[in-house]
């Protein structure tokens, strides 16, 4: 079936796109607010002394020499 296929035969049979918005009543609107300004950015960001490593066992830590603009084929011409 095509997705538009699909799309008909659920509507045919009473389907619908729409997904009704379940929130648990134990829900404390307060304390989630409190754990995303507190607990969130720390887990969110890099520690701020850390150094950008490499993936590359045998290059740890060693920056690639290629210029970042000349990677790739053809990267030097200018496209209009």
């Amino acid at each position: 079936y095509t997705p538009r296929g699909v799309s008909y035969l659920l509507h045919r049979i009473g389907w619908s796109p729409q997904v009704p918005v379940h929130r648990a009543v134990e829900r404390d609107e307060e304390q989630i607010a409190t754990w995303v300004k507190e607990t969130w950015p720390p887990i969110q960001g890099r520690p701020p002394n850390a150094a950008r490593g490499s993936a590359s066992w045998t290059n740890q830590g060693k920056a690639s020499a290629r210029p970042r603009a000349a990677r790739g084929r053809g990267a030097a011409r200018r496209r209009s």
